[in-house]
């Protein structure tokens, strides 16, 4: 049977609803989308899904050439290096055709203290397979992978739909049994008691917030749970880990701005559990256990952080470690038996401080490129004088590196495998400053291959985000080079709201500054066309979730600057969401939009940048918003609305909405369906600035 293409795009029915808030009354014309479980939801999304299957039909060829550069630029069957925890390693390995990790262990042998590399070798233990847990599912994710303190136990969580609410269950490692214990609905995150009797647990609330920490007794019925913090402030949210050093359950709750950690000994899990600090309005503090102290990185009149510590057995005075250094934000803190390693970010770089024990013989370091990325990886044993991190730049793999802590020697593990004969010596990367109306000079990160002339004629992308002091670090994409071997200039704009440049970076671009994260990226856009990189018919924005609103934001305040724009699963009707306290995740978000339910102010400030708010009838480039059915961060009927407003207001225009029926917030699950997902997003980008026959 012959399924005939759309002769055009549908255009949604308006059925005006009114809201009012401050005096202000507001129609909303396709309210209706919000319903998703009315059939006329579902009908008018797949009308769009074929719609924009039809548009893109041409792009078919190219759409598989890209999905096969990726699948062929990268070794199937891995293996990741093995960690050591206990008398374990313990690793995940790939292999050809199969979606999913298979997570694995291998005994240590005697005398062994290097990683075994290469092929799984005979004694290996498949702890799970994703690929058996998928199997019939069109998605799947684990939320919780956390195996207990004497490797007894594993517990784990899965969640088919893409709605990030899982079901925990317990696997006993030894016979291979998973217990009866199920435990619906939990959340990420979880600890163990030191002797592996009991798990700690967290579930969310109506609002999809993580609220509550429960204690599961192992083999019991999951109704004797004892809900051990119940979080009512609905502003914070909980989480839950047992320390490196086993010795303390950490519960810890968290709003945007504040604080409060409490403590509980993992050899008696039924204690009470034990405040470290009372949370104070705008103070954030986390902590590590370092044997006879906690370690407290926190905020308190730093605002770029310092650290301290406190008695374990009597929290109570700070005692300064670090002494706050503005323009050096010190990001977390990791402890070992006899060193510290605080992970930091200065100049718009990351990097790593390692503190001996007694906090003597200090040093940071150091590495070659101008541009990377660089942080810990896994470390989970803390009797240990060597520590795992991982290095990346726009040109270089992912590199896993052992340092030992007191040669301060760095051994290469692995470098991520890149097929077909890359040669990093084959590309560039530049720092380069834009500057925004007020001055501010802002970062952005190149990279391109080698011989790209600067004259304009260059194809670009520009990729942001801009929001919860979240860092978009220079990093390294084998799908990307799809894009540079085509002679694509791919930037980076470091826009404030970001972290990239400390706290002070992030507060100037949130609630009554957030407008600064805009014009930061229209500046760097304008900066690459200055200095001749590219031209704004050659241009293409790309931001996803909060950086989908910083790509509807542009589009209206610069429609003229971008040939295209592709925002992925974005927040794009911002004011709405953040007046229905009802929705997930809106009262959590106060602290970093303001809340415009009580604050006339806020409510014109964020009416005057949303997206949705602000279409009008304007020259548009090419929008591609592309989302997911299932998604509880930032819910599909956002860009559902604003594509509909936006076709309805600027019908010359050229906007498409693609939405995945059964997945969530970060999109396909399995790695094969992610790189199609990624070619088809590559494929619509080169066709947009012209390179699509490159």
């Amino acid at each position: 049977m012959t399924i005939e293409s759309p002769a055009g795009p549908p255009a949604a029915r308006q059925a005006p609803s009114e809201r009012s808030h401050h005096g202000d009354t507001v129609t909303d014309e396709y309210a209706w989308l919000m319903n998703k479980e009315d059939p006329a939801t579902i009908a008018y999304l797949e009308a769009e899904n074929a719609w924009t299957e039809a548009a893109t039909a041409h792009l078919a060829g190219l759409r598989e050439t890209v999905f096969q550069e990726i699948k062929g630029r990268t070794q199937e069957t891995d293996l990741s290096v093995p960690t050591r925890k206990g008398g374990h390693w313990y690793y995940t390995r790939t292999e050809e055709g199969k979606q999913y990790s298979i997570h694995c262990r291998v005994p240590v042998r005697p005398g062994e203290t290097a990683p075994p590399m290469g092929d799984a070798r005979p004694g290996e233990e498949v702890l799970l397979d994703g690929n058996l847990l998928a199997e019939g599912k069109d998605f799947f994710a684990l939320g919780t992978f956390d195996v207990s303190p004497d490797g007894n136990w594993l517990a784990y969580s899965t969640d088919f739909d893409g709605d990030e609410r899982f079901t925990l269950r317990v696997k006993d490692l030894r016979s291979g049994e998973v217990l009866a214990d199920e435990i619906p609905d939990a959340f990420y995150g979880s600890a163990w008691s030191a002797d592996g009797s009991v798990l700690f647990y967290i579930t969310v609330d109506e609002a999809w917030r993580p609220d509550r920490v429960h204690r599961h007794v192992i083999g019991r019925p999951a109704a004797e749970d004892v809900v051990v913090h119940h979080e009512t402030d609905e502003r914070f949210w909980v989480g839950v880990e047992l320390t490196r050093s086993e010795k303390f359950i950490v519960i810890d709750a968290q709003s945007k701005i504040t604080s409060e950690v409490r403590v509980i000994p993992a050899d008696d899990p039924g204690a009470a559990p034990v405040v470290i600090a009372e949370r104070q309005q705008g103070v954030e503090y986390q902590i590590e256990h370092h044997g006879h102290r906690f370690l407290i990185l926190h905020n308190r009149d730093a605002e770029d952080f310092a650290l301290a510590s406190t008695s374990v057995d009597a929290p109570g005075e700070w005692v300064e470690l670090i002494p706050h250094q503005p323009g050096t934000r010190l990001e977390s803190v990791d402890a070992f038996a006899r060193h510290i390693v605080i992970s930091l970010r200065k100049d718009g770089l990351t990097g790593l401080r390692v503190m001996g024990d007694g906090s003597t013989d200090t040093y940071d370091m150091e590495f070659p490129e101008p541009l990377y990325s660089v942080g810990l990886s896994g470390n989970p044993e803390y009797d240990t004088a060597s520590v795992r991190i991982t290095y990346t730049s726009l040109v270089t793999p992912d590199s896993v590196y052992d340092v030992d802590l007191v040669t301060r020697t760095m051994t290469l593990r692995k470098q991520k495998p890149v097929l077909g004969g890359y040669s990093p010596a084959d590309y560039e990367q530049f720092r380069e400053w834009a500057h925004a109306p007020d001055g501010t000079r802002v970062p952005v990160s190149i990279v391109a291959r080698k011989g790209v002339v600067r004259d304009g004629s260059a194809p670009a992308v520009l990729y942001g985000y801009g929001s919860y002091e979240h860092s978009i670090d220079p990093y390294f994409s084998i799908a990307r080079l799809s894009l540079l071997d085509r002679g694509v200039v791919y930037a980076i704009a470091h826009v404030r709201g970001g972290g990239e440049m400390g706290r002070r970076w992030y507060e100037d671009g949130k609630m009554l500054a957030k407008r600064n994260t805009f014009t930061d990226f229209v500046a760097c856009a304008e900066a690459l066309i200055r200095n001749r990189w590219t031209s704004a018919d050659r241009l293409v924005a790309r931001g996803g979730s909060a950086g989908g609103l910083l790509m509807g934001a542009v589009a209206n305040l610069a429609p003229e600057t971008f040939a295209g724009i592709l925002a992925e699963v974005p927040f794009v009707d911002p004011l709405t969401s953040i007046l229905d306290p009802s929705l997930p995740l809106t009262v959590t978000e106060w602290e970093e939009w303001g809340n415009p339910l009580e604050s006339a102010e806020v409510y014109a400030y964020m009416k005057s940048y949303s997206p949705y708010e602000n279409v009008a009838k304007l020259p548009y480039s090419k929008i591609l918003a592309v989302t997911s059915l299932n998604d509880t961060r930032v819910l599909y009927h956002e860009p559902a609305k604003w594509i509909a407003r936006l076709r309805a207001t600027a019908p010359e225009g050229h906007f498409l909405l693609k939405t995945e029926m059964g997945a969530g917030h970060a999109g396909p699950s399995g790695r094969y369906d992610s790189w199609k997902e990624e070619a088809f997003n590559l494929a619509w980008i080169l066709d947009t600035i012209g390179a699509a026959g490159a």
